[in-house]
């Protein structure tokens, strides 16, 4: 990881802006660099003079929207006929479509929220969106760029002050990111939770209060 690192500040160094943007917008057709680490990357060379790190911000959350975006829009307007092309059908196949359908019909727009944040299923969650038109495309912009607002400072902020010291930088990552995720999934099992009880909670409210109408008649 930290050669991968290395060689993409250095790319970044050279090109500058530019680059960033290219390649958080080729992440999002599934080109094999977290996009997490590309953010990190591009906070790097912030920090050490190339770019500014608050335009960094700026042109991260662009690259970043822009690809989930398009993502988005192909699935939108091919529907399940995207599964034919081979650049879709080799990193995602019909049985993720259906994982990630029941997940939405489950935990609703939340996924969404949460597919920020969970680096490989960002593609097939926000192409499934567009297959299945779950949400339109205005509420699923909205709710990435809240996510994405949350995520792309974070990591370009993180390169920029721990620049200095990158292999420490990504042995501390890569420790918290674990916890991170650990603490991710506990706070979206609790929303579950909340969210079966609230459901619970209104049915028998419904219940009572049918049982309720009943008895005065």
């Amino acid at each position: 990881m930290v050669l991968s690192i290395d060689s993409m500040v250095g790319f970044y160094s050279s090109f500058g802006y530019l680059a960033v943007f290219g390649v958080l917008l080729l992440c999002g057709f599934g080109l094999p660099i977290p996009e997490d680490i590309s953010l990190l990357a591009g906070g790097i060379i912030s920090g050490m003079g190339y770019t500014n790190a608050h335009l960094m911000v700026l042109i991260g959350f662009l690259g970043v929207m822009v690809g989930d975006s398009i993502i988005y829009q192909l699935g939108y307007r091919f529907g399940n006929k995207i599964f034919q092309k081979k650049i879709v059908s080799r990193s995602m196949n019909p049985q993720w479509y259906h994982r990630i359908y029941k997940s939405f019909q489950k935990n609703g727009k939340w996924v969404l929220f949460a597919a920020r944040f969970m680096p490989g299923l960002r593609t097939p969650i926000f192409l499934t969106a567009g297959i299945t038109r779950f949400v339109r495309f205005r509420t699923f912009f909205l709710i990435d760029g809240i996510a994405a607002l949350i995520s792309v400072p974070v990591w370009v902020y993180l390169g920029y002050f721990g620049a200095s010291n990158r292999k420490l930088l990504m042995h501390w990552i890569r420790d918290t990111k674990i916890g991170f995720f650990i603490l991710l999934s506990g706070i979206l099992l609790v929303w579950l939770i909340s969210r079966m009880a609230k459901k619970r909670i209104q049915k028998a409210e419904i219940i009572s209060d049918n049982n309720g109408n009943n008895s005065e008649k």
